[in-house]
């Protein structure tokens, strides 16, 4: 079905500013956690929170929410995340204590899911296949530039406002992104009327719950309990969804060589790379003696070249027919990037903090919007929800093993960061020689699988085609 120009405009504007919000929202609040523990007097670990409640929030919703919009309607999901976002914003603006702070990051992680699927899945619907790609990088140059300004923002507006104002900034973004949805009349629900499994989605909550809080908490012997129950539990999802018609995921798409190597390399370029913004944000203002504002201002640098980068990457990807090669190259140059913080020392130059930053903003470019431009156009368009639920899985998954590697070193070496101090700068960057030791690992496993997944082609086959 072909839309109005209009419509399409209306879509791509509600899309862009939504997902301009959770990338502006966590990066503002990366240099608010100094402030946030002084005031509720918790320490770093329990700090590291503020960003794992999101994203484990965000986990535990994205493949029910995805069933859900294909039932209910995808534009009625996306209103409605919108809506969670901003309740979640304003209630955390007013946290009488710090766990209470979590509980709203949760809120806001639950809303966030349905804008991070929903605004792909409709902006693949409504926009033409040879256009998807340039798109595509719109989009994602929508949520490197909050990641550009984020820093800048809340390292500024905790300073002069405190960190609470932070939260009430996205309220105008949402009421904008809600205006240019209602200008889209329509809505798209390829599975109206089907009915939705909720035994399903509560072995599917529990499994990725139990997995994703044993990572964050890695080694402690509870966490590994946790983990090795969460697994046995995925089994169990993944069995109940082979054969049911009513399924929330559909297995089959596995099946696909270019779908699942897509999904790979989403998982491992995130799970290599989430955790720079946390230990930069560290480094800077301990061992590099910068004020939150001045980090911020710095950190500006990955994130603007990525806002630049990725909109000419998408459009380019439109018209190559080899479409792996860029994020292939781009996962190569992320791996050189992540490869050298294994080299920080206390010496270590501004110069080569902005190189590393540098890497991995040309790295991503490439990544990015090719990369999810492949695994959109490899599935049929009835599969559109699944897949862009899948994409963000892997997308939240990487970003929770992430700052679960990071975590599991801390506890390992320093025992917990709320002793770092010049007495343990140290050990402060033995955590970090360590993690990216694992995370340039993890980008050459990346880098392997986009470059074996092969091409797509420009429809995707039918979903039959990978049932035997």
């Amino acid at each position: 079905m072909s839309y109005q120009r209009g419509t399409v405009k209306a879509i791509i504007l509600a899309c862009c500013i939504s997902c301009f919000i959770t990338p502006l929202l966590s990066t503002m609040m990366n240099l608010s956690l100094v402030n946030i523990g002084a005031e509720f007097n918790v320490g770093s670990h329990d700090l590291a929170y503020v960003n794992s409640a999101f994203l484990l929030a965000s986990l535990i919703f994205m493949v029910p929410i995805a069933k859900i919009g294909d039932i209910i309607g995808k534009k009625k999901t996306f209103f409605i995340g919108l809506v969670v976002v901003m309740a979640g914003c304003i209630l955390a603006s007013v946290s009488p204590n710090f766990w209470f702070v979590i509980a709203c990051r949760m809120i806001i992680g639950a809303g966030s899911a349905a804008l991070a699927i929903e605004g792909v899945s409709l902006l693949v619907d409504v926009v033409p296949a040879n256009r998807r790609g340039a798109i595509l990088g719109i989009q994602a140059m929508c949520i490197y530039t909050g990641l550009s300004i984020g820093p800048a923002v809340g390292g500024l507006f905790n300073d002069l406002f405190g960190w609470r104002v932070l939260f009430i900034t996205t309220v105008p973004l949402s009421l904008a992104s809600m205006l240019f949805l209602h200008m889209f009349k329509d809505d798209i629900a390829p599975a109206k009327g089907s009915s939705f499994d909720t035994k399903s989605a509560v072995v599917y909550a529990l499994a990725i719950g139990l997995s994703m809080l044993g990572v964050m908490n890695l080694p402690n012997v509870i966490a590994l309990t946790s983990l090795i129950m969460g697994i046995i539990l995925v089994a169990v999802f993944v069995k109940m969804q082979i054969g049911n018609r009513e399924c929330l995921l559909e297995m089959k798409l596995f099946r696909n060589k270019v779908f699942s190597g897509s999904c790979v390399a989403t998982f491992m370029s995130y799970a290599a790379s989430f955790s720079v913004s946390f230990f930069l944000a560290l480094y800077l203002q301990s061992i590099g003696q910068l004020t939150a504002t001045e980090a911020g201002i710095l950190m500006i640098v990955q994130p603007a070249i990525q806002a630049v980068g990725t909109p000419l990457c998408g459009k380019l990807c439109d018209r190559i027919e080899r479409k792996y090669i860029l994020p292939t190259a781009g996962m190569a140059i992320i791996a050189v990037g992540m490869a050298t913080f294994i080299f920080y020392d206390m010496n270590t130059t501004l110069v080569i903090v902005v190189i590393t930053m540098v890497l991995a903003g040309i790295g991503f470019s490439l990544f990015s919007a090719p990369n999810t431009t492949i695994l959109m156009s490899s599935v049929p368009k009835e599969y559109t929800g699944e897949a862009s639920g899948l994409l963000s899985f892997m997308r939240q998954t990487g970003m929770v093993v992430s700052m679960g590697i990071a975590m599991m070193f801390i506890s390992l070496i320093m025992g917990s960061m709320d002793n770092l101090c010049p007495e343990t700068y140290g050990q402060f960057l033995e955590v970090i020689r360590w993690s990216f030791i694992v995370c340039t690992a993890m980008c050459i496993i990346g880098m392997g699988a986009s470059a074996l997944r092969g091409n797509t082609s420009k429809d995707a086959r039918p979903l039959h085609v990978y049932s035997k």
